[in-house]
């Protein structure tokens, strides 16, 4: 085996935080510290210590005294963002990476300084930049977009390497060419539960035995389809009485506001709503359901509750949209337009049929089985690094 290399991974989130990309970028870390890397990661002020071997954590400066970052644009991240270029610089000149791996808008400035210091430069892309920033209305216009848009042409045609999450390739392709593009998921590491932790979650949310449960997990962010869900709830309701759902994932606020509109649209006896959970209280949630239910309306990168819906092994319902379709078919789950109608026919359709819903379930955890374990993800991560070269090196790859 060769000499163990470095690499400078920046994460502008909070690290570490149980949500999409903070869980993504500790199983990267945790992939390249068991194919022999040394990482330093530059991270914010915010989230909880991680003890990863030959992993060391830099957290910029807090001198606002921030204590949480919303996920998206905001002027907490913007500050934050700020503080990670001179820290990143500091590091470059203080010690002596074989590569820079960076994540989302953190790639900017790593590809420039890349070149700076001849180190090639992975762009790690958990979505794309111009639709990522469309909920906010001042980059929804057309000469927004077009900015947006050749600044991302020009990031994803000098990084040394994108690796995309799954479902991103294709647009990786169409907007540059050009690009080094791979694709990758999220591995299964949720624990299986036992019946006492789902009995212990069902008593907590009043659910006798005689409820059948439908469980949504993730954040309340429109994009997600909440309203289509909720919408959903009186039909499904109507043909299956003992029906409930249960929406985990939302922050104190959001979950409260939930909690209020549900009771405005009267669905108080047929909703619970769960504050977001750290990962290893999921497993009960996904356990006890007798529906897995995605709603999503947009977005080109597949959502990680989807990788823990499939190695879950149960029934999933979701909304046919090509996101879903990078990973879910009519083989693993019953994919539906997403309106509330046809939601509500596919959850009362799986809830009525109890042989075509193992049916999908069982070849859903088979694929997950299959190729969605730790074996297989440390391979695709250790290929991918296997691609870049250093200058006046060989391949840079274990």
């Amino acid at each position: 085996m060769s000499a163990v290399r470095r690499v400078l991974l920046i994460a502008p989130q909070p690290f570490y935080e149980d949500r999409g990309t903070p869980i993504a970028v500790r199983q990267v870390l945790q992939a390249l510290s068991e194919l022999g890397y040394e990482v330093d990661i530059l991270t914010y002020p915010i989230g909880r210590g991680v003890e990863i071997p030959g992993v060391r954590v830099f957290r910029v400066g807090n001198f606002l005294k921030i204590r949480q970052v919303p996920i998206g644009l905001s002027l907490r991240k913007l500050i934050l963002d700020a503080a990670i270029l001179p820290a990143m610089v500091r590091l470059l000149r203080e010690n002596r990476y074989d590569c820079i791996h960076a994540v989302e808008e953190a790639a900017f400035p790593a590809v420039v300084l890349g070149r700076r210091y001849g180190i090639p430069v992975i762009y790690d892309m958990q979505s794309g930049l111009p639709e990522q920033l469309t909920k906010h209305a001042a980059f929804r216009l057309r000469p927004v977009q077009a900015i947006l848009r050749r600044c991302e042409h020009w990031l994803l045609t000098n990084a040394d390497l994108v690796m995309c999450y799954r479902g991103l390739e294709g647009y990786v392709s169409s907007v540059a060419p050009r690009a080094r593009v791979r694709e990758w998921f999220s591995f299964n590491e949720l624990p299986t539960a036992d019946a006492e932790q789902v009995a212990a979650i069902r008593a907590e949310l009043q659910l006798p035995l005689t409820k059948k449960v439908v469980v949504y997990t993730g954040n309340f962010e429109h994009y997600q389809g909440i309203p289509t869900l909720l919408s959903a709830i009186p039909s499904v309701a109507a043909v299956v009485p003992e029906a409930v759902f249960v929406l985990v994932g939302g922050s104190g606020g959001e979950a409260e506001a939930l909690r209020r509109g549900a009771k405005r649209m009267g669905l108080n006896g047929s909703l619970r709503v769960v504050e977001r959970q750290s990962r290893e209280r999921m497993t009960p949630y996904l356990a006890m359901a007798d529906i897995l239910v995605s709603t999503r309306s947009q977005g080109g990168n597949l959502p990680l509750k989807i990788f823990d819906y499939v190695a879950a092994g149960r029934p999933i319902v979701a909304t046919d949209i090509p996101t879903h379709r990078t990973l879910l078919n009519e083989e693993r789950a019953l994919l539906v337009p997403p309106n509330p109608e046809a939601v509500a026919r596919g959850i009362t359709e799986l809830l009525c049929d109890r042989e075509r819903a193992e049916g999908l379930a069982a070849a859903a955890r088979s694929y997950a089985d299959e190729h969605l374990g730790w074996i297989r993800y440390l391979q695709l991560v250790g290929d991918a690094y296997g691609q870049l070269r250093t200058p006046g090196t060989e391949t840079v790859g274990l």
